[in-house]
């Protein structure tokens, strides 16, 4: 364990620039960038050494064939058999975005491109508190219990870790063919699927191993149309998946895989939005609606922070049901039916987060003065559903990565979600970690910055040993501390629209091409608390002979005064934004953090 620190100034949040890649800068200058945009890409895209192209005006042609997916083509003639032969067909996916989006992309496809009538479709998606993730012993039973049996079942977004359950859904006569994005085992993929398509499979030469499991979905389903019109099941002028990008933008934003160096995942987040907002689907309108005229266009971060934690809202507190048939909504009325209990769900899972976060922050404090690499707390009373938003509510806060545990369904058991840091691979951590101590954590699977658990609780001290050794070993010495990584300073005369219009032609913005953000010391001319609990800050702030609304939320706990006030000098990390009202625009900064400037 670290030694024990100033618990007060390694908690203080760092203001720091970005680390920039000087090569990547010149290169982009050289291609004509400005220097605004070449600056922001030298700070997201240290070592690339690929085309800046793809990555800066995202096309979908720059997709790599599906046949280039390790049993891609063995997946796709087992379904277009399935299609063929007027089988029953399952459908399991996973119950947060991605495992929807999935879902939606697989039935859309099978139903109205394939022909297969509803009746032949089996849904089959797990509930988080009771069945748990994956291909679950719950899930096996009740495809088993289905009257009449499907002879295939299709994954999504699951299913590579899950060996013994695929076993026993083959030794009953169902083939399964697994399609997922997650991390695969060390003995390597499951043994008893028909076929397993995974991009991160040691033999799979894929050139994009960050895809999200929606979009592998997709490139299953896409390959599954060729092998039909090969047989001459389908006619050559059967449309293509194309639409479902908008769902594949959807799911891959709020799984939150890379969108840097990952030319793919750029090109469909890019190309969905643009189906988006076309508004032909009825999930999109009444979303829309919802928001508001100003919300439109949506861009990534609508999907991110508004359409994402509403549908993952329902599986965190109830079964994920509702999300599907909203997305699947063929009208207005039963689109915005869904949505109301969507809306009420993440309502109820704010207040849950809040209360849940404050007893986590508590719980932490002990880690924190003992200087630990890692933030690991039970809440006795906790919801599951809620784990990983207060991991994320904690690593923000102190700069370590977290992992919250709950009580679980099974006996003895508690469940637990993780988050990381930009220097931690968690999901090596949790395998360090389950071989220095196996009995402590018999299940686990993620990636670098997430995961999830599974530990018996009278084995809860070791597994903290274990795998506070483990994430100390990939630290070593790192100083921890809560970041703020900025692009640098602004100049008076770039705080306008047009240095905003700038930027957006970067986009889209997500993990691993973070939006920009930038600093600087700006004077206050007006401030007043805002929101229901005057937790919101609405501020005025002037750089040289330029002024400029800004709004900081959560900027305090109910009750608090300001740390500055009218006159003062502040130093702070704020985004550009585009705030729109009433068909106008006009530039707002949106402040991350803000501090006092001393003299």
């Amino acid at each position: 364990m670290n030694a024990p620190v100033d618990l007060h100034e390694s908690l203080k949040p760092r203001i720091q620039p970005r680390p920039r890649d000087e090569a990547v800068e010149q290169r982009a200058l050289a291609e004509g960038l400005t220097p605004l945009q070449a600056r922001i890409l030298a700070g997201r895209l240290a070592g690339h050494e690929g085309e800046l192209g793809p990555l800066v005006a995202p096309s979908l042609r720059h997709l790599a064939h599906p046949e280039r997916l390790q049993d891609a083509r063995r997946a796709a003639e087992r379904i277009a058999q399935a299609v063929t032969e007027g089988e029953h067909i399952g459908i399991l996916t996973d119950y947060d975005v991605d495992g929807i989006t999935s879902h939606v992309v697989i039935r859309r496809t099978l139903n109205e491109l394939f022909g297969i009538p509803e009746n032949r479709l089996h849904s089959l998606i797990g509930h988080r508190i009771h069945d748990g993730y994956g291909i679950s012993l719950p899930l096996v039973e009740r495809t088993l219990a289905l009257s009449p049996r499907p002879s295939l079942v299709i994954t999504a977004d699951c299913g590579s870790s899950d060996e013994p359950r695929i076993a026993r859904l083959r030794d009953a006569g169902i083939d399964v063919v697994v399609s997922d994005h997650h991390a695969l085992p060390s003995e390597g993929p499951p043994a008893s699927a028909y076929a397993t398509v995974n991009p991160t499979r040691d033999d799979c030469h894929y050139p994009d191993p960050t895809i999200a499991g929606c979009m592998v979905a997709w490139l299953v389903m896409s390959l599954t149309r060729s092998v039909l019109v090969d047989w001459g099941v389908l006619e050559p002028s059967t449309p293509k998946l194309s639409p479902w990008l908008s769902y594949v933008a959807l799911g891959t934003v709020a799984d939150c895989v890379s969108l840097g160096a990952s030319a793919s995942n750029r090109a469909v987040v890019a190309h969905g939005l643009t189906l988006i907002n076309r508004m032909e689907a009825a999930c999109w309108r009444t979303m829309a609606q919802r928001l508001g005229d100003d919300s439109v266009p949506f861009d990534a971060e609508t999907l991110a922070f508004q359409m994402g934690p509403r549908i993952n809202a329902r599986s965190r507190l109830d079964d994920p049901y509702a999300a599907l048939h909203f997305m699947l909504a063929a009208d207005d009325s039963t689109a915005a039916r869904h949505l109301e209990t969507l809306d009420q769900d993440n309502q109820s899972r704010k207040a849950i987060e809040a209360d849940m976060t404050e007893a986590a922050r508590g719980l932490a404090m002990a880690e924190l003065e003992a200087g630990s690499p890692l933030l690991l707390v039970l809440l006795e009373d906790g919801h599951p559903g809620v784990q990983g938003i207060v991991a994320s509510r904690l690593v923000q806060a102190y700069g370590r990565p977290a992992l919250v545990l709950t009580q679980a369904a099974q006996p003895g058991m508690l469940t637990g979600s993780g988050r990381s840091i930009e220097a931690l691979h968690l999901r090596d951590a949790l395998q360090r970690a389950h071989e220095l101590a196996p009995h402590s954590l018999p299940r686990f699977g993620g990636h670098r910055g997430a995961a999830g658990v599974g530990v018996p609780r009278e084995a809860v001290e070791d597994f903290r040993q274990a795998l506070r050794q483990a994430v100390s070993e990939q630290l070593g010495d790192l100083e921890l501390a809560p970041r703020v990584f900025t692009d640098g300073e602004l100049e008076a005369n770039q705080l306008g629209l047009h240095t905003l219009d700038e930027l957006e032609t970067l986009g889209p913005f997500g993990r691993e091409f973070d939006a920009p953000l930038f600093e600087g010391v700006l004077r206050v001319e007006n401030l007043r608390p805002v929101g229901a609990d005057g937790s919101h800050l609405m501020l005025e702030l002037s750089l040289g002979a330029v002024s400029v609304r800004a709004i900081w939320f959560r900027a305090l706990t109910p009750g608090e005064v300001p740390a500055f006030e009218v006159g003062d000098r502040i130093r702070c990390a704020y985004k550009l934004n585009r705030n729109r009202w009433r068909g106008r625009e006009s530039l707002q900064l949106m402040i991350e953090h803000a501090e006092p400037v001393e003299g």
